[in-house]
This record gives structure tokens, C-alpha cells and sequence, in this order.
């Protein structure tokens, strides 16, 4: 029997052991798509309590604590901190096969040095030892510990990027900090808050919105300052990606009926999105940004609940409408125009992993590797299963070598040891191969691919080696 979470976690043969230990442990990390607050690491905060860091915002986790029959009081609620985490601890140890057992322990034993599993028994020992290095634990040193040399952060078109300046101006923080781009309330017409985000973009460009030419005047411009604050990507939650094309003519009386404050139908919808969408695709070519698309995802669907608490708190789920016939039109419309950016794919189903190898297959080329990536295992898929799919499904159909790997998509400080579970994974995956006679043992090309898939591809396909 093997130990417990030890050093050869997830690693079942020599070669994957030695691909892990001598070349994935040790590259730096590439946050290349998280939701962590920069006004955090401009301040450097320092957490309080291990119930801050893990169960703040962590709706992951909360969905588990609901799924064991956990008051939302001791979630969502006032309960105290100790309470909360008690909570958890419970929860935790029936996570039997579930990644949060795997990243909530590699957590305590990579910033806390706690090896033994979390229980309701031990949770009040394990929560005071955590509070007591939380004392000396800041974000930065967080950073700093995690080798993370690079962060892009989630940001929306309206926000003045402020923080980002005042990074950008600390000489003394060793992490690179940049903006994202995720111009989702620009495109959501259908929303009913959709005027007041017009608003919103007005008061902030200083310029009236009476077009849809107007619309993409002013988002180009943000652009512009996101761009001048070192970003060099975007990011998009899409239902699914759309091709419905229309003339500038509809376009515009499109826009005009939804200025004019109609609600416009779901054919409206679809057509603006659209032209939207193929906009931004030509402004990010343009650039050389990397356009991500993030799809399959139906949201806040206990009504109860988000009427509770809001939107991210634990009730969206996987949509397996997705057809990737119009995926493959819309990208196909973008290279006949000359306007296909660097583009990312993520599907929240799984089963969308074939059709989006072999549809942006189609597309590579320019000279770029990998100029169409398939995302890495997103949200429900980033366990050991989910990994392992994405990436059998990447060296099957496609190019694995060329991968951009791992990135966190979260709002936690600690899910830095996600990159550490997926670099097993993939060496594991790796590794077996070889030992399977399915790959030559030559040292250089595997070290190579491994250290790339680590994050060298990653920075070199978003240019920070520029």
C-alpha cells in the first residue's frame, strides 16, 4: 500500500517519478487565468483564519458542504470561523475520489506542513496550527513560495485597473501582475441590468453610446488601457459559441431596440453576440492577444438560493447544448476574414473534448504552435479523471506537446497546488506511455515536453518571453 498523499502521489511508474521530480516540480508557475483580487496582493493582506482563505468565496467547496447536508448557516451563515471549518473538516472526510481532498491536503502539507488527514476529530488542532502560520503567511510570500512568476487577472472593461497601476509601480513585488480582458456584461444584451452596464461605460469612457458602432468604439478603447497595462488576453463566458451572422444594418436597429429599453429576442441575441463577438476577435488579431473562450456552463439555477445569495455561490452546473457546428463556422468565418486571434477552448462538458480538438485542428497554422489550444480540464473536470481526458483526448486527436497546460481559475491564494496535482498527472500520463513502449525513453524530448506543457508554452504563446 502506498503512503498516504506522499512524495510519489499520483506518479505509478519510474519514469513518471523522475519526469515529476527532476523537471515539472521545479518550473515556475503561470497563472494565465484566475479570479484573485489584485487589491490583495497590492496590500498584501494577511488572512486571519484558514477558514478566510479556504471557505471565503470557495463555492467548490460549499456545493460539498450542501451535498452532506451542512446548515448554510455554518457556509454561508453566521457561524463562527471555528464552526465553519469544523464544518468542513466533516464534509471533507467523506470526499472518498473528489479533488478537494487531494488540493485541501496538499495545501496543508505545502504552506502549513500537515501531513495527517483533516477529521472532525483533528479539525480544531489543524485549525489553530493553520492560524499559526497564517501569522508569518502573507499573500506575497504566498506567491513567492509558489514560484508564481506570472498572474493574469480577471477583469471587467468598466474597472479603472487601479490597483494595477500601483502594482505595476512596486518595484519590490517579484510576481507579474496583468489584466484580463472579459467583456461578458458588454455582449449579455438579453440581461436586464444590460442598460444600466451601458451607463457604466459611458460615465467610465466619458462618451455616449448610441450605436452599436458607438459600443465597439468605446470597448476598443479599453482595450487601448487594458493593453497599456501589460494585458495580453481576453476572456469570454459564453452559453455556447454561436455563429449567427447578420448585416450592420440589423446589427445596429438590434442595439437600437434594446437602447430604447425592449428586450430583444433570443434570434436578437444570437445575431449581436455574434457581431460582437467576431469585433473583438478582429481587435484581439490585431494585437496578438489570446482570445479564451469559456462555454457549457448553464448558471444560478436554484432560483431560491441566488435570490439568497447572488450569482457564483455553488448552483450552476454542465450544459450539453454546444453545437460545434457553429464553433466551427465562427472560427472558420474569423481565418477567411484574416481576423483568428490566438484562441483558447474550454467546455465545461467533457464531451465537447473530441469536437473541439478536431474543429480548431482545422485552424492551426501562421507559424504559431498550437495557435488553437484546447483549455485545459475546466472547473468540474479539474480532477485526476478530467485531466487525464483532456489530455488523452489532446495526444490523441491533436498536439500534446504543444499544450499550454495548467491555470487555477480561482479566487483562492493556496490553489497554487493545483498546478502541482495536474504536473503529476501529467507525468504520470507521460510516463506511462514510455513504459508502455508507446514513446521512445529520450531524455531530452521528454524533459522538453514536460518543462513546456509546465510553462514554457504557456508563456511563450501569451508573449511574455516578448
Amino acid at each position: 500500500m502506498k503512503e498516504f498523499m506522499g512524495k510519489d502521489f499520483l506518479l505509478s511508474n519510474e519514469t513518471a517519478r523522475h519526469l515529476y521530480h527532476d523537471y515539472a516540480a521545479k518550473m515556475p508557475i503561470i497563472d494565465y487565468h484566475c479570479h484573485i483580487s489584485q487589491a490583495e496582493i497590492y496590500e498584501n493582506k494577511q488572512f486571519k483564519t484558514i477558514t478566510e482563505v479556504w471557505l471565503g468565496g470557495d463555492h467548490y467547496k460549499w456545493r460539498q458542504m450542501r451535498a452532506n447536508g451542512i446548515d448554510e448557516k455554518y457556509i454561508t451563515g453566521d457561524a463562527s470561523d471555528l464552526e465553519k471549518f469544523k464544518a468542513w473538516a466533516k464534509t471533507l472526510s467523506h470526499l472518498i475520489g473528489n479533488p478537494l481532498y487531494h488540493w485541501s491536503h496538499l495545501e496543508l502539507q505545502r504552506y502549513f506542513n500537515i501531513y495527517e488527514p483533516l477529521t472532525e476529530d483533528n479539525a480544531e488542532d489543524i485549525f489553530n496550527r493553520c492560524n499559526e502560520v497564517l501569522k508569518t503567511l502573507t499573500v506575497r510570500k504566498i506567491l513567492e513560495d509558489s514560484n508564481v512568476t506570472i498572474i493574469c487577472t480577471t477583469d471587467d472593461p468598466c474597472d479603472g485597473l487601479h490597483y494595477h497601476q500601483l502594482i505595476k509601480e512596486d518595484k519590490t513585488l517579484k510576481t507579474k501582475i496583468v489584466p484580463c480582458f472579459r467583456p461578458d456584461k458588454a455582449n449579455n444584451i438579453e440581461k436586464f441590468d444590460y442598460l444600466d452596464y451601458i451607463k457604466r461605460l459611458e460615465d467610465v469612457s466619458g462618451k455616449q453610446i448610441k450605436s452599436f458602432k458607438d459600443l465597439c468604439d468605446v470597448i476598443d478603447e479599453r482595450i487601448d488601457f487594458f493593453e497599456s497595462m501589460g494585458c495580453k488576453a481576453s476572456d469570454h463566458a459564453l452559453e455556447y459559441v454561436m455563429f449567427n451572422p447578420a448585416v450592420d444594418e440589423v446589427i445596429e436597429r438590434i442595439f437600437a431596440k434594446r437602447l430604447s429599453g425592449q428586450m430583444v429576442s433570443r434570434e436578437e441575441e444570437l445575431k449581436f453576440k455574434t457581431a460582437f463577438m467576431r469585433h473583438l476577435a478582429a481587435v484581439y488579431h490585431k494585437k496578438n492577444w489570446v482570445m479564451q473562450l469559456h462555454y457549457g456552463c448553464k448558471r444560478d439555477n436554484n432560483k431560491a438560493m441566488f435570490d439568497k445569495l447572488g450569482p457564483d455561490t455553488g448552483f450552476d452546473t454542465i450544459n450539453n447544448y454546444a453545437p460545434s457546428s457553429e464553433m466551427a463556422d465562427f472560427l472558420n468565418c474569423l481565418n477567411v476574414e484574416g481576423n483568428l486571434p490566438k484562441t483558447v477552448i474550454y467546455s465545461l462538458n467533457p464531451a465537447d473534448n473530441a469536437a473541439i480538438v478536431t474543429t480548431m485542428n482545422c485552424f492551426q497554422g501562421e507559424g504559431i504552435k498550437g495557435k488553437l489550444q484546447h483549455g485545459s480540464a475546466w472547473w468540474f473536470n479539474d480532477h485526476k479523471v478530467g485531466m487525464q481526458q483532456q489530455m488523452e483526448t489532446l495526444a490523441n486527436d491533436g498536439m500534446l506537446a504543444n499544450f499550454i497546460g495548467m491555470l487555477t481559475d480561482s479566487r483562492s491564494f493556496l490553489s497554487y497546488t493545483r498546478h502541482e496535482y495536474f504536473r503529476r498527472i501529467l507525468c504520470d500520463f507521460i510516463g506511462t506511455l514510455v513504459e508502455n513502449g508507446e514513446y521512445p525513453n529520450d531524455e531530452k524530448l521528454l524533459k522538453e515536453i514536460v518543462e513546456d506543457i509546465s510553462y514554457n508554452n504557456a508563456v511563450r504563446y501569451l508573449g511574455f518571453n516578448d
